[in-house]
């Protein structure tokens, strides 16, 4: 049987992607694998939010390039660098066979076929970005967890931002198609159900129908199924009182909600384009917790954003203390190429962003410990998910709100079940307790 083996970086749609991209070369006849060695297809799915990934990119060619002279190896580029750079991929490097958009990857059978058959020397496909994707099977490395995009692209515009240009404009999926998904999912075994989209509460803006977020997320609570329900990633600007509402009322939503800040300072949010003040962000996530029981947040963060003086980030600090995150995934600013952010006046120094992002870092730490003692005592309902990586005889699994529990038990009668765990020590980012009935 050939081999084949696709290299994931970037996002959780990205993750997505590569599932359905595994599941087409399995229909093509291929074994795919992890490993490069023996490949005779090789396919990078590609990001290009962050300064760097080109060079990941780009050495990661490089060593498929002997891969390439010893078999013959066809590579492939997908993923957001791919619909960025274009046929300048492949001006650059002649050893890729083919480049293509994410929204284009069902057609990855011709594109290799054509290849293959000499048809063609090199294949490129990013037209069709406004379309939505065709829907593909897949199988996500999880036989508990499924993820849905339910959208694509972004209509926001943010400055800091590339991924309107390389993922299109907002499109939804109609809801039926998600509510089949779900349902099919859940048949074959699912847990544990994921919505994807660039800004999922955003969801049915276009749509005459009435469909919104909240009533998908509402619909999908009345399938049958012991399940838990997540959704990433939401926009501050849309997150209405409905969706809080509807969240409030349904148990199988996770309590886990991932809220961008990006900065703490109204003054840098207005030139992020980001349509919210911080005094907008305090009063939602204020809400959230009120309204919501046994809410919790996290966050996603930038430090040293064009113009960020001292000041600006000591807003971000203080609504990293009053907020209380959970957990808060933190960078520093970089250029990234064709934003309204690539041409702004005063950058901020490298040695002045990363003092900035330690001192966050260690904030953040504070925080998250002084949240995670809040579980002490508590018996937390907890999906399995099989033996920790670090200790096989204990098992690991994660609680509404995601947070990861460790505790004893028999991995054949628990994994991929839910069970309930009285916790009896926190630690910054783990729980421990014992299964209680």
């Amino acid at each position: 049987m050939k081999k084949a083996a696709i290299i994931t970086y970037g996002c959780q749609m990205n993750v997505n992607e590569s599932a359905k991209i595994k599941k087409i070369f399995q229909n093509m006849g291929y074994e795919v694998q992890d490993e490069l060695d023996g490949c005779d297809i090789v396919f990078l799915n590609t990001c290009t939010v962050r300064e760097g990934a080109a060079t990941q990119i780009f050495g990661k060619l490089g060593e498929l390039m002997e891969l390439k002279k010893e078999r013959g190896t066809l590579i492939g580029i997908v993923g957001c660098f791919a619909q960025e750079q274009g046929a300048a991929l492949i001006k650059k490097f002649p050893v890729v066979d083919i480049v293509m958009g994410n929204q284009n990857i069902g057609r990855i059978p011709d594109a290799v076929d054509k290849i293959l058959n000499n048809e063609s020397k090199h294949e490129v496909y990013i037209d069709n970005e406004d379309e939505l994707p065709p829907r593909l099977d897949a199988d996500f490395g999880s036989d508990k967890t499924a993820s849905i995009s339910i959208s694509y692209g972004c209509d926001k515009q943010c400055s800091f931002c590339i991924v309107p240009y390389v993922r299109g404009k907002e499109r939804s999926v109609p809801m039926e198609d998600i509510l089949n998904d779900v349902r099919f999912y859940l048949k074959k075994g699912a847990k544990e159900i994921v919505l994807l989209g660039q800004n999922v509460n955003a969801y049915g803006k276009k749509f005459r129908n009435g469909d919104t977020f909240a009533k998908l997320l509402d619909e999908i609570c009345k399938i049958d199924g012991d399940f838990i329900l997540r959704f990433t990633s939401p926009h501050p600007r849309d997150f209405t009182d409905d969706v809080i509402d509807v969240i409030a009322k349904n148990d199988k939503i996770a309590r886990c909600i991932h809220m961008p800040l990006q900065s703490g300072s109204t003054e840098i949010l207005k030139k992020m384009l980001r349509g919210y003040t911080k005094e907008k962000f305090l009063e939602l996530a204020e809400k959230i917790k009120t309204r919501i029981p046994n809410a919790v947040l996290t966050t996603d963060i930038i430090v040293g954003f064009p113009g960020e003086t001292e000041e600006d980030f000591q807003d971000t600090m203080d609504v990293v203390e009053k907020v209380g995150f959970e957990n808060a995934y933190m960078f520093m600013y970089s250029i990234r190429t064709g934003t309204i952010a690539e041409k702004m006046a005063n950058q901020v120094p490298e040695d002045v962003k990363k003092e900035r992002l330690l001192r966050l870092n260690r904030l953040q730490d504070k925080c998250a410990l002084h949240e995670s003692e809040k579980y002490l005592g508590r018996i937390e309902r907890v999906l399995v998910e099989g033996p920790s990586k670090k200790n096989k005889d204990v098992l690991m699994g994660r609680t509404s709100s995601n947070k990861v529990v460790l505790f004893e038990g028999d991995e054949r009668l628990l994994r991929g079940n839910f069970v309930n765990v009285k916790i009896k020590e926190c630690k910054t980012w783990t729980l421990y307790g014992d299964v209680v009935e």
